[in-house]
């Protein structure tokens, strides 16, 4: 095939770092499909996409939904065609999924309103975090990668996590799902080598988004006492940039380059992994 017939499938594309992906893919000539919640956010990476000259739709899509992501795989193939990578970058956590301690303490077992430990944190809410972690990465494969095996051909990249490798600290639900994402790239990838589609994952260390400004940020624009704790264990002391992710990503979906790579999961970090921070 050649690389201007080829789709790209890109959920979470509302998100700073898919976006970012989303964006570079359409300038190399693929034709690009963005799945999210969101359709206003979908729609300006969109109109960036095109104004560049490429080609993009948006699809409002809940990827922890089978019947939501066969519906958009409908739209997609009768709007660009065939797949041949897939993104799977929906994800990410909730704030109320978080204690704010990081160790047991015998004020949550009385639900005192300043203590948010694990024993009462909402059930319903760190399940939801596992859901659209887990499921979100396992239906798209399930439905976008049916038709790269029918084709013989494809890519799909996960997008894991600091918390594949070690519990973070404050949030359990989404340290378990990510987790499993790296367990499931690395059996997907088994399963799927005979019908010569590759499967890996990137697992970016720590960059900034909406939801993690609030985190590392206060609001007077200093920094938290967590992203202190972050940057202390990140060799290169500074947050990553979307931008860093571009190489690693056109590596791992490059026929030629990464023809005998599957399976892996690569940090981009900044040596976070590297450093006991001791």
């Amino acid at each position: 095939m050649e690389k201007s017939t080829k789709v790209a499938i890109v959920t979470g594309a509302g998100g700073t770092l898919c976006s970012a992906m989303a964006k570079d893919l359409a300038k190399q000539g693929y034709k690009v499909a963005l799945l999210g919640r969101t359709l206003e956010k979908l729609k300006i990476v969109e109109a960036e996409i095109q104004s560049q000259g490429g080609i993009a739709i948006s699809i409002v899509a809940d990827v922890a939904n089978e019947n939501s992501i066969i519906e958009a795989n409908k739209i997609i193939i009768k709007e660009l065609g065939f797949c041949s990578v897939l993104i799977n970058g929906a994800g990410g956590n909730q704030l109320e999924a978080f204690t704010n301690v990081n160790e047991f303490d015998e004020r949550e077992l009385n639900d005192e309103p300043e203590v948010k430990g694990f024993f009462n944190l909402s059930m319903t809410v760190f399940q939801d975090v596992i859901n659209i972690n887990t499921m979100g990465t396992v239906i798209p494969s399930f439905v976008f990668g049916k038709v790269m095996a029918k084709q013989k051909n494809g890519v799909i990249i996960n997008i894991a996590s600091m918390n594949s490798f070690r519990p973070l600290t404050k949030v359990g639900a989404y340290g378990m799902a990510k987790a499993s994402v790296v367990n499931f790239t690395q059996w997907l990838a088994t399963y799927l080598a005979p019908a010569n589609v590759r499967v890996n994952a990137i697992a970016p260390g720590f960059f900034l988004n909406d939801r993690s400004r609030k985190i590392m940020f206060n609001e007077d624009g200093t920094q938290t006492q967590r992203a202190h704790n972050v940057l202390g264990h990140t060799p290169m002391k500074r947050f990553g940039e979307a931008s860093e992710l571009i190489g690693c990503m056109n590596w791992l979906i490059d026929d030629k380059a990464a023809a005998f790579v599957t399976g892996i999961v690569v940090p981009v970090d900044g040596g976070f992994l590297a450093s006991s921070g001791v």
